[in-house]
């Protein structure tokens, strides 16, 4: 079986990202065993080989006596063109570290059971993706489920004797179905919207299913949703933690968008719902919030419910709020009203009173702990981004990585904040690398705001000398320059090679309030666009950078940056690199699946004439500049991108070269709006730099 994963970052408008923490494709078959891979790393320099053999950790779990962590380690292949996923444990103390799997496919969800005694994960050794166990130690590993349609993610109830599972299910009429006579027919009947989704037609949807455990077989499962035509999880990054188990087992919470078609196109109106095992009977608990709700989680005492809601229907990039209601009054309380950050991660404390989440305030992603009566604390501080979280006995593991180090395990004091790593799963290529130094700065913008910006320095910085500059553009639109670590937009390997990086924190990005973050919606080629010429004017006054060679880079909105300045750098630039970007937003409005995306973004159609907000913003299209090119441009996209479709790629080729602008077009046929596959990410990064290279160090 293959499958594709992608894991991303906390915000969830990196949807339109251009970071994505970890991207690998992932496969379960026969091929020769995947494991640590050896790099000749002695010249100290960051190369794609070498980005690509660093360990990816992921998924920390704590056990239940807080004394070891479970975690998975991704490692690539770039010869066989995949990743293979192994799980570790290791003692909190640093100690008795041990690789517990070791098989031909990756192993993934997995959690302890027993009270610390077994794990159980997902693996496609049988071929399908099933549940597994085995003993903590990885001995005795043996298949527990065996569901015909294969199991995507799971949780068991508190007291294991259940469990929780989602897999995906049929949707909508095939024309073999309709015409029977032709079982080869190809042809797509297409009668409403979102027909297709990120990167697949829509012909599956995953629905939650709920199965006895006897400790040895899962039993007969039963579709909670049965004859409902609504995803659950919603895609494409909803899962597990979209679903959860009451305490005593009686309950299951879920998020789910009840629409179809047209509405489902123009809402991001989720809801929580609650499903009694007992009358299998399910009510909407947060009917009327118009918002995104996600993420469930009961309280441990079994008197409230958790979970992360969005205002207003239509905008995913909205603020991430934290609530708690009564499941008996139905009261519901809004924690984090004073708190001006979207929260992640949400965890309960034992006491049912306070929680732990994590959020990113001002580029820089951590832990915080709120009680009931509001009261707020920063757990962790410093110049890194904490990913996930785990918490049990008292004792925290997370996994942080920051932009001159990929994702690591480390144990929290959730007193002090002080951490301690213990995976160390890229230490022996990291000690031999030069390591590329991030400094924040404080920019002043065209309307006297202080803009927090990146810069990364070459390794080996000398400020005698003079250093091409790269203008690093962020998608989302709304997904923050933090501490992250990309493997496709890796801004180590980018001052490795010679560039100062400068990423700022333009407007439209979260992590600086509301305000900040709003300023994008309805004015693309606005006051952000403003911001990233204040960064990168700023960064060329300084000696140690060469104003005749500067380049932008950047995809999806990012893309739409560098197609958006290319047309109006005025020629601060000698070149450009763009990956999925939007070219032409008319084409855009009508090509993308979300709609409720560019409605919000761009204003409404572009038909509305009278439409002030729309008229604007698609009076910024890049393509309306086009006869203003004149500098050399890079162009990729993956032929898979149902987000942002390759035609725009393809029309901003076409156009630089009928303007008889030099340009370069990278098409990746199996690719979505990432890269996942390693040797497609080796060879973006080869071509990316030698295009830089051509135009701004010769």
């Amino acid at each position: 079986m293959n499958k594709t994963i992608v894991s991303i970052s906390m915000c969830m408008s990196i949807l339109l990202a251009g970071a994505c923490t970890q991207e690998v494709k992932q496969t379960e078959d026969s091929a020769p065993l995947i494991g640590r891979p050896e790099i000749n790393v002695s010249n100290g320099i960051m190369t794609p080989e070498v980005l690509y053999s660093l360990s990816r950790v992921s998924d920390v779990k704590i056990s239940p006596d807080g004394g070891r962590a479970l975690y998975g380690v991704t490692f690539i292949s770039i010869e066989q063109n995949k990743g293979n996923r192994e799980l570790f444990v290791a003692g909190l103390d640093g100690t008795n570290k041990k690789q517990i799997t070791q098989t031909n496919g990756s192993e993934q969800n997995a959690v302890w059971i027993s009270g610390g005694e077994s794990i159980a994960f997902l693996s496609g050794e049988s071929g399908s993706s099933q549940i597994w166990i085995m003993d903590a130690d990885g001995s005795n590993r043996r298949q527990v489920s065996r569901y015909d349609g294969g199991i995507n993610g799971f949780a068991f109830s508190q007291d294991e004797t259940k469990v929780l599972f989602f897999s995906d299910i049929k949707y909508g009429e095939r024309a073999s179905d309709k015409y029977t006579d032709l079982p080869k027919a190809s042809g797509r009947i297409i009668d409403d919207l979102m027909y297709k989704h990120w990167d697949e037609w829509v012909e599956t949807i995953p629905h939650p299913f709920v199965a006895s455990f006897d400790g040895i077989n899962i039993g007969e499962a039963i579709d909670i949703m049965e004859g409902e035509p609504f995803e659950c999880p919603m895609k494409p990054f909803g899962g597990i933690q979209d679903m959860a188990w009451s305490p005593d087992g009686k309950l299951i919470a879920y998020s789910c968008r009840k629409k179809t078609g047209i509405e489902y196109t123009l809402s991001t109106n989720s809801d929580i719902y609650l499903y009694d095992l007992e009358t299998k009977k399910t009510r909407n608990f947060t009917e009327g919030m118009m918002g995104y709700d996600t993420t469930p989680l009961f309280s441990p005492d079994g008197k409230y419910i958790a979970w992360v809601s969005q205002e207003r229907d239509g905008y995913e990039s909205d603020k991430k709020r934290l609530f708690i209601a009564d499941l008996v009054t139905g009261e519901k309380q809004y924690l984090t009203s004073a708190f001006d950050y979207d929260v992640e991660a949400v965890q309960w404390l034992p006491d049912s009173r306070s929680l732990y989440f994590i959020a990113c305030k001002e580029a820089l992603t951590h832990i915080w702990q709120i009680d009931t009566d509001r009261q707020i604390r920063p757990i962790t501080s410093g110049q890194y981004d904490y990913v996930s979280m785990d918490a049990a006995a008292g004792k925290m593991v997370a996994v942080r990585q920051s932009m001159e180090y990929p994702a690591e395990v480390f144990t929290v004091d959730t007193g002090t904040g002080e951490a301690a790593e213990i995976s160390f799963e890229n230490k022996q290529i990291l000690d031999h690398l030069s390591i590329a130094r991030s400094t924040p700065r404080w920019i002043k913008t065209t309307d006297g705001k202080q803009m927090l910006t990146w810069i990364v320095y070459p390794p080996d910085f000398d400020p005698a000398r003079k250093y091409p500059a790269l203008l690093y553009c962020q998608g989302g639109p709304q997904s923050t320059v933090s501490q992250f670590w990309s493997y496709r937009w890796n801004l180590q390997i980018m001052a490795a090679n010679g560039y100062i990086i400068v990423a700022p924190n333009r407007r439209g990005l979260p992590g600086f309030g509301q305000e900040w973050l709003e300023q994008i919606s309805g004015d693309y080629g606005g006051q952000n666009m403003k911001d990233y010429f204040s960064a990168i004017d700023e960064m060329a006054k300084e000696p140690y950078v060469d104003a005749d060679r500067l380049g932008a880079v950047g995809a999806s909105y990012g893309g739409f940056s560098v197609y958006w300045l290319a047309g109006n750098h005025q020629k601060r630039f000698k070149a450009f690199v763009a990956h999925a970007g939007i070219f032409n937003l008319e084409q855009q409005y009508l090509e993308t699946e979300e709609s409720w995306f560019a409605n919000w973004d761009l204003g409404g159609p572009y038909w509305e004439k009278n439409n002030t907000i729309a008229q604007k913003s698609f009076a910024n299209s890049p393509h309306r500049f086009v006869e203003k090119w004149d500098t050399p441009i890079l162009i990729t996209h993956g032929e898979l991108d149902y987000r942002i479709l390759a035609s725009q790629g393809m029309s901003a080729f076409n156009a630089a070269r009928l303007r008889g602008v030099p340009a370069r077009m990278l098409v990746f046929p199996n690719e979505n709006h990432w890269i996942a596959q390693p040797q497609n990410g080796v060879l973006f990064q080869r071509v990316f730099f030698e295009w830089l290279d051509k135009w701004l160090k010769r």
